[in-house]
């Protein structure tokens, strides 16, 4: 059977192309400096957005259309794993990411659960074998079960921090048995609403405990996957522990756990926590943190989580800056955690929303190589800051300098400089790039 009769394998057609299931500028094996396009952005698919999601909203139910919906229970589960196959292959992707609750369903006892699990990791893995797709990383849900309502790692009752580090070891498990190159953690309800019922001192303390305990679980199974945090501010709780890369690289060199934990970005967070996307993925590289990225945009106008696909050029564009500044993604990869629009709800939407995603990094890679290769934003730089390079400004650099030297050198000063930074300027030249680009 197949679930997407309507679309054949997604290819190449170049800029000129109108089809709108197919690649303008997305080539797979087209070389980017030394890399062809493929190995630099390792596209991944989101399990849940997209074989999962209902298309609901705060304030509507579900309006997808999918040929799987039909069926129940495991029946369901398999389903899926059938459609998400048949939709890597002829997307040309090869990642994909997943919850544990959104291949297989929860039981009444945990145990009931880790048997569904079992039986559909059993087909996901018979699946990879036939295919060229991998796991990028898996994770588990322990944020939408009534039980995590005060938290899971943090939550206020043992029986609950119990529940959701065995979900964690089961989750360890799935990502040796399938091979996943990293394995992420996302603090759904890490987090509180009031400090007037709170311990935050235990919250923060069980939370490093429980990561120091999967820490060592992935040591005695061997798995020696990336662990990544995911951070994500307001959403649900109202504070939430794992707000920003900041907080949360200070959490991991507060508990000693920096050694073990990359972050996994996604850009929508960014927005919620008041930064850019390029600002979450520069902290993260210039501190040797960045480890993956779920690639999606948020709607100016809208206070929520929108998780739209990435179609910003501009941004996209500063964040390839970042990845090819670090060498690229390493192990991590671009994964898709986004939606298509409620109003989008064909199963050919899912194709062409990640179609046009994946095109929209492709030119951000281009542009983003061109830049460096020119030196344009590394000349800025220097330019900038040159008065510590040289003279007063590079004893302070190499430690040379203290306050007496630093108020003798600026006491008989007459007059002190400074150079435009010339924003407007560096902004036109990335426009230029971007339209070269798109001749």
């Amino acid at each position: 059977m197949s679930y997407f009769p309507n679309v054949d394998k997604v290819k190449y057609e170049g800029p000129d192309s109108t089809n709108p299931l197919a690649f303008k500028y997305y080539n797979p094996e087209e070389k980017v400096g030394d890399k062809t396009m493929k190995e630099i952005l390792r596209f991944s698919v989101a399990y849940w957005h997209t074989f999962t999601n209902e298309l609901s909203d705060p304030f509507g139910v579900g309006t997808a259309i999918r040929p799987w919906d039909k069926y129940t229970g495991m029946d369901l589960a398999k389903a899926r794993v059938e459609a998400a196959f048949e939709f890597f292959e002829k997307l040309g992707v090869e990642y994909f990411c997943f919850h544990d609750v959104d291949i297989a369903p929860e039981g009444s006892t945990l145990r009931e659960t880790n048997k569904n699990l079992d039986v559909i990791v059993a087909m996901i893995k018979d699946y990879m074998k036939d295919s060229n797709v991998k796991l990028l990383w898996n994770t588990v849900n322990n944020f939408t079960h009534p039980r995590f309502v005060h938290g899971a790692a943090t939550s206020n009752n043992a029986d609950v921090f119990a529940y959701a580090a065995a979900k964690v070891k089961k989750g360890l498990e799935v990502a040796k048995e399938l091979g996943a190159e990293n394995y992420v953690f996302w603090g759904g309800r890490e987090g509180y609403e009031t400090l007037l019922n709170t311990d935050m001192k235990l919250e923060l303390d069980n939370l490093a405990r429980f990561l120091h305990m999967a820490v060592d679980y992935a040591k005695e199974i061997g798995f020696d996957g990336q662990f990544l945090i995911e951070p994500k501010p307001k959403e649900p709780t109202t504070h939430q522990y794992d707000f920003d890369v900041a907080s949360g690289y200070a959490f991991l060199q507060n508990y000693d756990l920096v050694d073990h934990f990359k972050f996994n970005i996604e850009a929508n967070h960014a927005t919620l926590a008041g930064h850019t996307f390029e600002h979450e993925l520069h902290y993260a590289r210039i501190h040797g943190m960045l480890g993956s990225i779920d690639a999606n945009q948020g709607h100016p106008l809208l206070g929520w989580d929108t998780d739209e696909f990435p179609t910003d050029l501009y941004a996209v564009t500063l964040a390839m800056v970042e990845v090819l500044k670090n060498g690229g993604l390493g192990r991590g990869g671009l994964n898709f955690d986004a939606k298509v629009r409620r109003g989008s709800f064909e199963p050919e939407d899912l194709f062409i929303a990640h179609i046009a995603g994946m095109d929209t990094f492709a030119v951000g890679l281009k542009v983003a190589h061109r830049l460096l290769k020119d030196g344009v934003l590394d000349q800025v730089l220097e330019k900038r800051y040159r008065s510590f390079t040289e003279g007063i400004g590079k004893e302070i650099v190499e430690g040379k300098a203290d306050f007496h030297k630093l108020e003798q050198y600026v006491l008989d000063l007459t007059e002190i400089r400074n150079e435009s930074g010339r924003t407007e300027e560096i902004k036109a030249t990335i426009n230029r790039y971007l339209l070269n680009a798109l001749k």
